[in-house]
C-alpha cells in the first residue's frame, strides 16, 4: 500500500510534468547521487529516497514512452513504473558497481511485465458471482454457492480480522518508541525484519532495552486484543 501511494504522487509528478511542458529535474551528477545513496542506506534519510525519486523521474517516463507509449493505460504504466524505481532505489547496493540508471530500468521494466503478466492472469479468472444456472424457484445460482467452502474458513476470517486490529492498537495505542521497535521488529509497512539487535543499532540504545521495550509492547497489544468484546 505504501508503495502504491508514493508511486501515485510521483507519476502524478511525472503526468503534470508533460502536460505542462515542463521539464523534469535535472539527472543528478555521480557524487550527489553516491552521496544520497550514503544517506538513505546508512541513516535511512527518507528525504535522500524523495529525492532519488523525482530526480529520476525522467527515466519513468522515457521507458513508457519507449516502449508503451500506444498502449491505451498509459498513465497507470507510469504509476506501475514508478513502484518499479522505488524498489530499485530501496535495493540498490553501490557495490555491486553497476550504474545505478542501468538498475533502475531494468527494475522498472520487470514491474511493468509483472502487472501486464497479472492482467493476463485476470483475465482468465471467472467471477465466482458469476452466474452459472438458476434453482427451481428461478433464482440465479453463483459459483459461490455450489463450491466447497473450507472448514478453515471462519479460522481464517478470525486471523485477517485480529491481525487488521492489531494494526490499529499498534498505531494509536503504543508510545512513538514502543510503535518504532515492533514495527522494525516485525517488518511491519514492507520492512524486512530486523532483530533486536540491529533495532538497537539502529536505535542507539542497547539490545537489553529493545528486549524489554519490546516485550512491554506485546504485553499491551496480546491486553488489547484478549479484552472483552474484542474477540
Amino acid at each position: 500500500m505504501f508503495y502504491l501511494l508514493l508511486a501515485a504522487f510521483a507519476a502524478s509528478y511525472i503526468i503534470l510534468s508533460a502536460s505542462s511542458n515542463q521539464s523534469f529535474p535535472p539527472v543528478l551528477d555521480p557524487e550527489e547521487e553516491a552521496e544520497l545513496f550514503e544517506k538513505y542506506i546508512k541513516f535511512h534519510d527518507t528525504a535522500s529516497r524523495d529525492k532519488l525519486i523525482i530526480h529520476n523521474q525522467r527515466l519513468v517516463s522515457h521507458i513508457v514512452r519507449k516502449y508503451y507509449g500506444t498502449h491505451k493505460n498509459a498513465e497507470d504504466l507510469l504509476s506501475i513504473g514508478t513502484i518499479g524505481l522505488i524498489k530499485s532505489i530501496d535495493s540498490y547496493k553501490p557495490s555491486c558497481k553497476v550504474k545505478f540508471a542501468t538498475y533502475a530500468a531494468k527494475c522498472i521494466q520487470n514491474e511493468i511485465l509483472m502487472y501486464f503478466r497479472s492482467q493476463k492472469k485476470l483475465a482468465r479468472e471467472v467471477s465466482i458471482n458469476e452466474t452459472i444456472d438458476v434453482d427451481k424457484e428461478g433464482n440465479p445460482l453463483t459459483y459461490m454457492d455450489v463450491i466447497k467452502v473450507d472448514d478453515n474458513i471462519a479460522d481464517e476470517i478470525d486471523r485477517k480480522i485480529k491481525s487488521t486490529k492489531a494494526i490499529f492498537y499498534i498505531n494509536n495505542y503504543l508510545e512513538r518508541r514502543e510503535r518504532k521497535i515492533i514495527v522494525m521488529r516485525y517488518g511491519l509497512g514492507n520492512r524486512a525484519p530486523l532483530t533486536q539487535r540491529e533495532t538497537a543499532e539502529r536505535l542507539g540504545i542497547s539490545r537489553s532495552y529493545v528486549s524489554r521495550i519490546e516485550k512491554s509492547a506485546l504485553s499491551k497489544l496480546k491486553s488489547y486484543l484478549e479484552a472483552p468484546g474484542q474477540k
